[in-house]
């Protein structure tokens, strides 16, 4: 025999089912924050990191728009990054004057590419590479630093450089092509 009760409401709800119900509320509404948004914030943050060691390698051209830097010329390799190759850093396999002369070089290219969101994985990946090498050659006790930076890294190859990348135009521009 089934014993039916009028009138009475369903059990209170407990702390726990209140709290699981939150809890699942700010992940679901977290879990709106658009690629686009969180592509560009990695694509300025580590450009900037790569861009500001680069400009310690070169003399004759400086630009820091945040602190309002800028110095237009035909830049050079700064005699105090080859010795910073040769005495400090010791990378492997590479004479100091063509290691600091890679490092400049690529601090300044792929940044300026990840920053337009051009080529972003593979500039992404150019500085995973470099990420590593520093990491495993030159200061191996700043993995926390280096995990940080391959995390931001990973992310823009892994998903790539979002809608306001020259990458989406080329993209959207040969998919309606074809």
């Amino acid at each position: 025999m089934t014993r039916h009760v009028t009138g009475t409401s369903p059990a209170p709800e407990t702390a726990t089912a209140r709290s699981a119900a939150l809890v699942i509320a700010v992940n679901r509404l977290l879990a709106r924050i658009p690629h686009s948004f969180l592509a560009a914030l990695a694509r300025f943050s580590i450009a900037a990191v790569f861009w500001k060691s680069g400009q310690t390698k070169v003399d004759g051209f400086a630009i820091d728009i945040l602190d309002g830097t800028f110095q237009l010329g035909w830049p050079r390799l700064a005699p105090s990054a080859v010795a910073l190759f040769r005495d400090e850093y010791r990378v492997p396999l590479l004479p100091p004057e063509v290691a600091a002369t890679l490092a400049a070089f690529a601090e300044h290219v792929l940044p300026v590419l990840l920053l337009v969101g051009l080529a972003t994985r593979f500039s992404a990946l150019g500085l995973l590479a470099m990420t590593a090498v520093i990491q495993i050659f030159v200061y191996p006790q700043a993995y926390p630093t280096h995990g940080v930076w391959a995390a931001v890294l990973l992310l823009l190859i892994a998903r790539g450089p979002g809608a306001l990348s020259i990458d989406r135009w080329i993209e959207r521009r040969y998919a309606a092509g074809s």
